[in-house]
Parts: structure tokens; sequence; C-alpha cells
């Protein structure tokens, strides 16, 4: 019986020779520039969060660029200032200064 750690270093090597002999080569990305937050494990609970934060987004920038103070939008949309801040810096929009 063949040992299964040979067979799959046999097969990476066969995918090694099928990458490099296409032409192809290696890539190195520097860290954190992948793209992908939290590893392996996704947290449901973050995710739901966000979804909530995604559906509030579009009312807190309407309200901002309508001319409304920073106090006044979050009460509008019924958000703290710390959660309005997260969903502006997620979202990519300026929130307003505090007079």
């Amino acid at each position: 019986m063949p040992n299964p750690k040979d067979a799959v270093i046999a097969d990476l090597n066969r995918q090694m020779d099928a990458f490099f002999g296409a032409g192809k080569s290696v890539e190195e990305i520097a860290s954190g520039v992948s793209g992908e937050k939290g590893g392996p494990i996704k947290s449901t609970r973050s995710e739901k969060l966000r979804a909530v934060r995604d559906k509030i987004a579009p009312r807190l920038k309407r309200l901002v660029d309508e001319g409304y103070s920073l106090h006044e939008a979050c009460l509008e949309a019924g958000v703290d200032y710390k959660r309005a801040r997260l969903i502006a810096s997620e979202n990519n929009f300026k929130l307003p200064s505090n007079p």
C-alpha cells in the first residue's frame, strides 16, 4: 500500500509542474493586501451587524448630504455617533464635524 503522504507530495509536484509549465510565475503578496479579513472562521454575528449597517448607510449619507448636522443626522437615522462614524468609514463618505 503506498504511503498517502507520498501520494499528496507527488500530486502537488504535478500541479506545480503544470503551473510553471504554463508560463506562470510566483507572485508575492504583501501581508494585509489580500483583502481577506478574519481568516478561515467567518463570524455570522459580524456579518449580520454589517448587513444592518449597510441598510442604514444610504439614509445616513442622504441626511449628511442634505446638510444635517452630525447630531441631527444620528438622531434621524437612529444611530449613535460611534456607529455613524463606522458606517461612514465602511461606505466611504465623510460626516460633518461637530461645531
